[in-house]
This record gives structure tokens, sequence and C-alpha cells, in this order.
């Protein structure tokens, strides 16, 4: 299978596109609305924000759950690229809301993870509604693959500029747009195990971006391929419209 990545032209077509998605579906006013974690995808889609609206049109929201020990990364982000920016502690949010849900039913691990996420995701919007925003979502291709990613969480968003790319596409263009490397290339890590993605994934992201563009069936790794299989098989949902019953509606001609 023919594959090319040419970053340069991605680039420029990424600002287009968000500029155009502004264009077509707000005001000159809108701004844009961002969470920061300091990792290569809320650089990327935060740097592609800046070059298409300007950054006094890019708001960076800070969302640690506590004491955040990698928060200088986001705030080197915001710094570099000069955004307006608040740091809203869901601390409290989740410890409360956790209390209040085991008063009733006790908390799956599930649970867990995923409420910060969404809670996360929550404040997002009440930023966005007291700014008049969009909301940016950050994921990428390869974590949409396999569903890593929160449904109604960090997967929601008014509009996804990265979700067309591989991971190892997204670092290309966060390199091409001169963002500090730490942030590029910092290796994310799982807060609550202390795992990296690809521990918990059990295979690298290089592995699967190669198997996404075609350019390696995994055929001399038969278990990986099959669970790659497996988990985009389970977690197609989170990418498909919600399901929706159709009536048969008829006109009655009188």
């Amino acid at each position: 299978m023919s594959y090319s990545f040419n970053t340069e032209k991605t680039a420029a077509e990424l600002v287009q596109w968000v500029k155009d998605y502004f264009k077509e579906n707000a005001s000159p006013e809108t701004k844009a609305v961002i969470g920061i974690s300091g990792g290569k995808d809320s650089s990327v889609a935060a740097a592609v924000c800046v070059k298409a609206l300007g950054k006094d049109r890019v708001i960076g929201v800070l969302m640690p759950q506590g004491e955040q020990a990698d928060i200088d990364c986001s705030r080197l982000l915001v710094d570099t690229l000069g955004i307006q920016n608040y740091t809203i502690n869901i601390g409290e949010t989740v410890s409360s809301f956790m209390g209040e849900l085991k008063k009733h039913i006790e908390p799956t691990n599930q649970a867990i993870i995923n409420t910060p996420a969404r809670i996360r995701m929550t404040t997002l919007y009440a930023v966005a509604a007291c700014v008049g925003g969009r909301v940016v979502n950050t994921c990428n291709l390869s974590e949409d693959w396999v569903g890593y990613s929160t449904k109604f969480g960090d997967a929601a968003g008014d509009f996804s500029p990265l979700s067309d790319l591989t991971v190892t596409e997204v670092l290309q263009v966060g390199d091409y747009l001169g963002l500090p490397k730490e942030l590029v290339h910092k290796v994310p890590i799982d807060g609550l195990c202390g795992k990296t993605d690809e521990e918990n994934l059990g295979f690298t992201y290089a592995m699967l971006d190669t198997y996404i563009r075609g350019l390696d069936d995994l055929s001399s790794v038969p278990e990986i391929k099959e669970k790659i299989d497996r988990m985009h098989r389970n977690n197609l949902h989170k990418l498909r419209l919600m399901p929706k019953f159709k009536s048969e509606y008829k006109s009655i001609e009188e």
C-alpha cells in the first residue's frame, strides 16, 4: 500500500480547516477553548488554533486533580503560545462526587478512571459558555482506533483537528510547528497506575500506526493484531453517532 505524509502540507491544511470551521460555525469573537495537559495532542492542537485564530482567541484550561507532578509542562505550553489560561483544580469536585456516589453504590474501577475525564470536559464547556467558545477535541486517530479515550470525556468536543492523524503524524506536525521537544515527545503516563500509555495498551504506537496506515499487517505478531482488532471493534461505539429509533412517519393526505 502506498503511503506518504507531507508534514508541511498537513500543518497548513489543519490551520485552514480550523479557520474554515470558525468562519462557518462561529462569530469573529468566538474563542477556541482547549484543555491543556502539556502533552503532544493538546500542544499541537493549541498551536494549530493559535495559528488559525490568533492567540487572543484561544483559551487554555489547566485542570489538575489535586497535585499534578507535571503541571509545569502545561504552564510551559501556555507561556510558549502566549494564550490566556485558567487553572481550575477538579480535585475537590471529583472527591465530592465520588463520595456522594459511594453513598448509593460502590464505584467500579472504570467509574474511578473515567469520572475525572468527564468532569474535565464539563469544566471546558462551562468555560466555553462563559467566554463564548467552542471546545477543542484533542484525540488522535491512534487513540480513537483502540478506544483509548473516555466517552463524553476527552472524546467529546465541538471540533477535532487531530482525529485523522496518527500519533506518529501528530509528533511530526508538532516538531514542524517548532513546539518544545519536551512537550511534543513527552511520554504520556497514567496518573492512576503510573504506567505509560503503551504499557497499558500492550503494544507501541509505532506498531499501531503502521497497522492503521496499512504499512504492516502485523502477521509476525498475530496476538497483537488480534488485540488491536478486538479493541477497535469493541470501541466503535465511541466514534459513531448515538443510535436512534427511526419512526416510519408518513403524511396523511386529506
